[in-house]
């Protein structure tokens, strides 16, 4: 009789550590899932919001640079600003799993729409990555000139929000993993 006492009291402390490691990965998740919101929101922000204009012989005749004449850039934009969208959406299902942490329905749900996710932003941040590259080094072969040297302020702006949506995926690798450690944990 006392060994049985033993083995549920054994049980019960496990179940109990379980919930704790379960309840702190749902609050790393709430906070990559908020710092990730930031990550996307400020880099669609940034590209959305970059032009320079350049004189030409006079100050009547100019050069003008924006995001929006490319295409790769209107993609990246839209691309940054759903995925930021997803994240906030997705803040009350991460507040849910930190007061319920057995909760393994939502979960499956949010990795799977993650993962879309994730796949939407590595899509956008890939795609300009490479118009960025090509401002930056040009392509002698197919005759398309580095634009950096004349619009230096767009290429810094176009790079840094290349950056925070690139930052944006890897908090998205890590908030898939700590859902599937809180699933494998079960």
């Amino acid at each position: 009789m006392k060994g049985g006492g033993v083995e549920v009291g054994v049980a019960a402390k496990d179940s109990t550590q379980r919930n704790g490691v379960n309840r702190g990965v749902s609050i790393l998740d709430f906070i990559l899932r908020l710092l990730g919101f930031i990550a996307t929101l400020g880099s669609a922000i940034a590209m959305a919001t970059t032009n320079e204009s350049l004189p030409f012989f006079t100050r009547f005749i100019r050069f003008r640079a924006e995001y929006d004449d490319l295409p790769t850039f209107t993609f990246f934009v839209i691309a940054n600003a759903i995925v930021s969208g997803y994240l906030i959406l997705s803040l009350p299902f991460s507040i849910i799993h930190i007061v319920r942490s057995k909760a393994q329905k939502t979960r499956i749900l949010l990795i799977f729409f993650d993962s879309a996710m994730l796949g939407l932003l590595t899509a956008g941040a890939s795609a300009a990555a490479a118009i960025v590259y090509l401002a930056h080094k040009g392509n002698r072969k197919a005759n398309w000139f580095a634009i950096c040297q004349q619009f230096n302020s767009f290429c810094e702006r176009i790079s840094g929000s290349l950056i925070g949506s690139f930052i944006g995926v890897v908090l998205f690798i890590l908030i898939i993993l700590s859902s599937g450690v809180a699933l494998s944990r079960r």
